[in-house]
């Protein structure tokens, strides 16, 4: 799994300077400055500009990650969009590349952003920008094994995929539903490959954007999509932000859970004991394996597991 924390990815966009300027005090995984479906086609350069200009003032304190969201490789817009924007420098962590078909157009990208870093001179330690890839449609879905594989796109750079769920409705011509059944087959298939490539997993956006109390409709898509194994999740407006990052975190409770397997999973290790039991139920390799996952997720997250690993440091298998 990606170990780049991206509960919350946030769209802002690019052609409106005051919602640019009120970004810099947000606290946010992840901050995407859209140049794409927010952004009508009169003011594409007006936007490059704003969010290059944007991109060389000081990083925000409570931003993790800086990302832009480019045109499609479709779109004939995406290379203008990379010239301007990486004129700004190493201050862009991420490119969001919307309509991702095939494998191509993450090769496509990578290049320009190689050629890009060729003429910076970054050094070997220095961090290559990451890609995101959307996906959005019946093609998309079903290519998703070489999109994720760097042998047909001969990159490394793909960090994660995203799942544009109005754009796949419109392809399959699909209604939404609040209780989004018709998208499980797309959203189990992106987690899954998702998973078997060390990516991050980002849902689909919640439209009800006022709606952010525990019974809503955010909280219960977070919920399940936490439980579908997504480690994030789109926002399109500065309210879901919180409830994202807190609902794509371990919850405490699981937090506690966990550090006590992997304790005594220690133990258990030790005396050779490749199944036993903890608190009257069995755990086996799989499950210590969750275990050790919950844990590096809550430290991402910046929850203190070390002090539960001193707290239950005397746990042992029953």
């Amino acid at each position: 799994m990606s170990t780049i924390l991206r509960r919350a990815l946030l769209y802002v966009p690019g052609s409106n300077a005051r919602m640019l300027e009120k970004s810099k005090a947000l606290k946010v995984d992840c901050i995407s400055y859209d140049l794409e479906d927010s952004v009508t086609p009169a003011l594409k350069s007006l936007a490059r500009e704003n969010i290059r200009k944007l991109l060389l003032t000081p990083r925000p304190e409570g931003v993790r990650e800086r990302a832009v969201r480019i045109n499609s490789v479709g779109s004939g817009l995406a290379e203008e969009d990379l010239r301007v924007v990486l004129q700004a420098g190493g201050s862009v962590d991420t490119i969001v590349v919307p309509k991702v078909e095939g494998p191509g157009d993450i090769k496509f990208i990578s290049d320009i952003l190689t050629h890009h870093e060729s003429l910076l001179l970054t050094t070997p330690s220095s961090k290559p920008i990451q890609i995101l890839a959307l996906i959005e449609s019946a093609r998309s879905l079903l290519s998703l094994p070489k999109i994720c594989s760097p042998h047909h796109t001969s990159s490394t750079r793909l960090s994660g995929l995203i799942f544009a769920a109005e754009d796949y409705a419109l392809d399959l011509n699909l209604t939404r539903t609040p209780s989004l059944l018709e998208m499980l087959y797309a959203r189990q298939s992106l987690v899954t490959a998702a998973a078997a490539h060390k990516l991050s997993a980002i849902d689909l956006v919640c439209t009800d954007y006022k709606d952010t109390g525990e019974g809503g409709p955010l909280a219960r898509e977070c919920r399940d999509g936490v439980g579908m194994g997504f480690t994030g999740k789109q926002v399109i407006h500065p309210s879901q932000v919180a409830v994202c990052e807190e609902l794509f975190r371990p919850a405490w409770e699981r937090v506690v859970w966990a550090v006590r397997v992997v304790v005594a999973s220690e133990v258990a290790e030790r005396e050779g004991r490749g199944a036993w039991t903890l608190d009257g139920r069995m755990i086996d390799a799989p499950v210590v394996g969750i275990a050790r996952l919950v844990v590096k997720n809550a430290e991402l997250a910046g929850m203190d597991t070390q002090s539960l690993r001193e707290k239950y440091r005397d746990v042992v298998p029953e």
